[in-house]
Order: C-alpha cells, then sequence, then structure tokens
C-alpha cells in the first residue's frame, strides 16, 4: 500500500510540473501538442535584438519584424535595453504660410515668420522594460515684413534660445505576440525653460521660446507589426499648471503737435509691465504611423499628429481660446548602420484653429552606443 501512496505521489508531480511547463511556456505547451516548432523557445530574461526597438522577442522566422529608424514624431512603445545610451537630434526649420482662425479658416499669418528647431533627446535603459529619455530643445525665430508694427515701428525681429525641457519615463506593460501589439505607458513632465517673461514687443513675440507652464503628460504608446507594415499610436493626456507672464504692453497715448497741443489722435506710448495670470487648457494628443521596409535599408514612413485642447480638469475655468492642429508627416529612413540611422521628413499642418499653419522639413538621426 505504501509502495501504491509513492507511486502516486511521483506520478502527480510528474504531471504537475509538466503543467506548469505548460502554462509557464505557451510555445513549449504549443510544442508538446502539435510538434510544429522547429526551434527552442526563448530564455526567460534573455534579449532578441532582431525586430524594431530593444528587447523585441520575434515571432516565426517568417514574421520577424524589420529593424527600422521608427517614426520622427510619434513616439515608439519598445523600451531600449537596459544599460543602453542612445542620442537623438533633430532639426527642422518651419514656414508659417497662414493663421487658423477660431472657425477653422485660413488667414494671412500678417508677415513673413519662420522657426529653426534643433532638439536633442538622450536616452537611457534604467531596467528591463523601463527607458528614461531627456529632451532638451533649441529655438531661434525671425519675423519679417510684419503687418502690425512694433511700439517704435519695428517690422522685423529674431530671437533664440532654449525652449521648454522635457523629461519621460516609458514602462512596457505589455509584449508583443502574434495577437497583441506592445503597450508601454507614458509619464512625462515638462519644465518651463524657455523665455516667457519680460517679452520685449519691440521684438514682435519672437523672444517667446516656452509656454511659461510646468506641464505633466501620462498616456499610452503601442506598436504591432502587421506585415509588411508597422503601425504605431500615441494616446496622451497632458495638463498644465497656471502661471503669471509679465508682459510689456505698449499703452495708447495722445499725440502732440510741435507746441505741446493734442492733435486728437492716439499712438503707442513707452511700454509698462503688466503681470498677467494665465491658464492654460488641457489637451490630448494622438499620433498614428506607419512604416513600409521597402529594404533592408530603406523604409517609407507617414505620420498622422495632432493636438486638441479642451477644458481644465483641475483648477481655476481656463481664460485662453482652444486651439487644435492636425499635420501629416511623410518621410524616408535609412538604416545606415547597426548603430546608425537616419530620417527625413517634411511636417504639414492641415487644420486647426487658433494656431499658425506651418510646413516644416525635417531632419533627425540616432546613434546607439
Amino acid at each position: 500500500m505504501r509502495s501504491v501512496r509513492i507511486w502516486l505521489f511521483c506520478l502527480a508531480l510528474c504531471g504537475c510540473g509538466w503543467l506548469a511547463t505548460g502554462w509557464l511556456n505557451p510555445v513549449i505547451a504549443a510544442d508538446d501538442k502539435e510538434k510544429a516548432i522547429s526551434k527552442p523557445a526563448a530564455v526567460e530574461g534573455e534579449i532578441q535584438f532582431e525586430g524594431r526597438g530593444e528587447g523585441f522577442q520575434p515571432e516565426p522566422a517568417k514574421d520577424e519584424c524589420p529593424s527600422t529608424f521608427g517614426p520622427i514624431v510619434t513616439d515608439t512603445a519598445i523600451p531600449i535595453e537596459t544599460g543602453k545610451f542612445a542620442l537623438q537630434p533633430t532639426f527642422g526649420l518651419s514656414f508659417a504660410t497662414n493663421n487658423f482662425s477660431p472657425s477653422w479658416r485660413r488667414i494671412s499669418a500678417g508677415g513673413d515668420f519662420k522657426s529653426f528647431g534643433m532638439s536633442w533627446k538622450f536616452t537611457y535603459g534604467l531596467w528591463n522594460n523601463l527607458e528614461v529619455y531627456a529632451v532638451i530643445p533649441y529655438i531661434h525665430n525671425w519675423a519679417s515684413n510684419v503687418s502690425e508694427p512694433g511700439p517704435r515701428g519695428e517690422r522685423a525681429a529674431d530671437f533664440g534660445g532654449l525652449g521648454d525641457i522635457n523629461l519621460t519615463f516609458k514602462y512596457r506593460l505589455v509584449e508583443e505576440t502574434q495577437a497583441a501589439p506592445t503597450v508601454s505607458a507614458i509619464f512625462s513632465p515638462t519644465f518651463p525653460s524657455g523665455r516667457f517673461r519680460r517679452l520685449n514687443p519691440g521684438r514682435l513675440g519672437m523672444d517667446q521660446l516656452g509656454s511659461g507652464s510646468y506641464t505633466f503628460t501620462t498616456g499610452l504608446n503601442v506598436s504591432k507589426y502587421l506585415s509588411p507594415f508597422i503601425v504605431y499610436g500615441n494616446f496622451w493626456y497632458t495638463m498644465g499648471t497656471a502661471y503669471t507672464s509679465r508682459e510689456d504692453r505698449s499703452p495708447l497715448v495722445h499725440v502732440l503737435d510741435e507746441n505741446g497741443v493734442e492733435t486728437g489722435e492716439l499712438a503707442p506710448g513707452d511700454p509698462s509691465a503688466t503681470n498677467v495670470r494665465n491658464y492654460p487648457r488641457d489637451f490630448i494628443t494622438v499620433n498614428l504611423a506607419a512604416e513600409y521596409p521597402m529594404t533592408k535599408k530603406w523604409i517609407a514612413l507617414v505620420e498622422l499628429t495632432s493636438t486638441w485642447e479642451a477644458g481644465r480638469l483641475f483648477g481655476h475655468k481656463a481664460n485662453l481660446a482652444p486651439a487644435a492642429l492636425l499635420s501629416i508627416v511623410p518621410g524616408i529612413e535609412y538604416m545606415a548602420t547597426d548603430k546608425f540611422s537616419l530620417a527625413l521628413g517634411v511636417q504639414i499642418d492641415l487644420a486647426g484653429k487658433e494656431t499658425t499653419a506651418n510646413i516644416t522639413p525635417l531632419l533627425s538621426m540616432v546613434y546607439a552606443f
């Protein structure tokens, strides 16, 4: 009787081990059931270097995701490998074509405006499934032939400096499988390091380089390989703090003739400082992108990016008009080496309200260390 209990115990132990193997590793379970897998499953924790992004674990060889640069504007979902570092500079030169009215109509921009942006993105893999990156931008603005001159008749101006610095934490929640996409959560504070106070009206607004607000963004990044395409999506919600800006405004004063007598006309006087309390709106970001690998080195890219301002979830009611912007970014990518790649695109603003319409050629490069 005792020997029977021992045999039953051993049989139960073997059965539990076989079931646990199947539950913990579906690939091995499918292999035992169907005898259809031609290679062993990846060892737990092993990093696979094939596919888009660090840590991507591919499906069978015929469905492996090609290595690509990734979108230029839309954020990726797969974190960089633990302990690895990547540097990505992005350059853009925006040319204002129109302004968008509150009713989504295109109206005159009121002059010739352009802006050069150079952002440096530093990415580091903190640990498995978690990366952190910082974006430090430099901005330089130009204006000429302005229809509404400054207080002393200025019709041209330029100004450059540091923009608002962003810090982002990205954590992968779901790893890509044949059915499921990669899903990552992001948390991203942005700091008001760009100039937004003591603006000089003689610079025609070119010296405003930042928003003036601390903003906090949270949301999801997704990506999926749907052969032959790789698709991406960003779904974010951003809240901003209220802030006070000290603006130099030019009041209207009476014009005097050479005898000191008022002529009845008004003209801008000397600028005077005015404190203004601003309550910015929360906004939603929805970005979609798709890549098509034409060869191992050349990839076609298209992106649809958008921001939509809403009310404020917390605090004082917003006192700024709601804005929105919808843009398209066609581009081309080149995978030069295993560590260096670049992308070239053009961001074209299609529709919007209470904002400026621009055409912006973009050049972005990545070097992985």
